[in-house]
This record gives C-alpha cells, structure tokens and sequence, in this order.
C-alpha cells in the first residue's frame, strides 16, 4: 500500500521566493548570461582589474533560497538552476562556483536550498520520504541524504536539514521550510504515539521517522 503526502506551493517566479510571475521584484536582475559574463559583469563603477583567480563573486543565497546578484534577486530560474550545478562547499566551510576555467566564492546565507515538498510512499520502517528542492530537484531521505535538526541554543527554535550532494558532513544541504517540517513532526509524533499505545508502561522513544530504513531523530538525544 502506498501513502503519498505532499504541502502546497504555488509556483515560483523566482527561486526560492514563492511569488507567482505578476509579483516578482520589479528590481529583480536578469543576472549574466552564463558562468563566463559573471567576470564581466561588474558592479557599476568597478573598473578594478580582475586578475585573482579566487576573488568572490558578488552572489548571495538568501535563507528563502533566493539568488542574488549585485543586492538584487535573479529572476531567471534556468540561470540559477545552471549555476546550482556548479556550486561546491569546501573543508572551510565555504561556499564556491566551480567551473575548469574559473572559481569564485558566494555567500550563502543558511543552506543553498530548501525544501517546499514531501512526498511519503510506504509506511513505519520501510517507508521512503522524498523532498523536492525550490530548485525542482527531489531527494530521498536515507543512508546518503540523511536528516539532521539544529536546535538554536538561544530561542529553542530547530532548523532541519537534508542533504543534498557532497560529502555528509561539509556538502551541500536543504533547509526544510516550515510547512515541510511541521509535516514531518507530524509524523513523528504520530509514530510516537502508536509506539507507546503499543507497549503500555514502557519509556517513550526518541521521537523521529524512519526512510529506507534509517531512522532520523528530531528532538535532541
């Protein structure tokens, strides 16, 4: 039997944004054509030579998942899911776009991307959870995608995550949305639930949801 659970979201004019195309950013920039204009395209003003292989470039991942370049939003999602394809994190924790011919780092101001979908097929152990990224790329959760949950040490507030590509540990990631997490909770608590319904007088587990066979906590040990 297979359960499918999914969240709503409209379609986006920007990525990232969940605006429809009649709302996007009037300011929103087109961005450079490809990788090689990103040299090219300087800030008005900026005729400092551009000699330094490893220079940043002035790109930055918001935590909604929008791409800015120059202080404004890229309107073109063909143009950021190319550069996506490029982009690599490095032991230091950095964040760079990666081609043979050049390198520059951006600034990514919590994940690169996030989450704004879940789909559930199976269910208890054998059950698979798979998120689709505001880029349209899905992922599985499991022994290579797994899920972690930051707990902010100040408000209490847990910022999820899954990863996406690279090494677990230091790649890329997803944030999960609200949505998206409060779904997965769901779940977990449900799980929970039915765990201690089933083993009356016995301590109740860590609460968390099981894919492909990997079980992920959300709360902390």
């Amino acid at each position: 039997m297979v359960n499918c659970v999914m969240t709503e979201s409209k379609p986006d004019a920007g990525p990232g944004t969940g605006q429809d195309a009649a709302d996007k950013p009037a300011t929103a920039s087109e961005g450079p054509a490809d990788l090689a204009g990103l040299r090219a395209a300087r800030a008005p003003g900026d005729d400092t030579p551009d000699t330094r292989p490893d220079e940043g470039y002035d790109i930055r991942i918001a935590r909604d998942g929008t791409w800015f370049y120059h202080g404004s939003p890229i309107g073109r999602l063909p143009l950021v899911k190319l550069f996506s394809t490029v982009l690599r994190r490095d032991e230091a924790g950095d964040y760079w776009l990666i081609t043979p011919a050049e390198r520059g780092r951006i600034r990514v101001d919590d994940a690169p991307f996030v989450a704004v979908e879940m789909r559930r097929e199976g269910e208890g152990r054998g059950q698979a959870l798979s998120f689709r990224t505001n880029l349209d790329h899905w992922i599985t959760a499991g022994a290579e995608h797994p899920i972690r949950v930051v707990i902010d040490p100040a408000t209490g507030e847990p910022s999820p995550y899954i990863h996406v590509r690279g090494d677990i540990g230091r790649g890329l990631e997803a944030r999960l949305n609200r949505p998206v997490f409060y779904e997965l909770a769901g779940m977990a608590l449900a799980a929970e639930g039915a765990a201690e319904g089933a083993a009356e007088g016995a301590g109740a587990g860590p609460a968390g949801v099981w894919s492909q066979g990997v079980f992920f906590r959300l709360e902390p040990a």
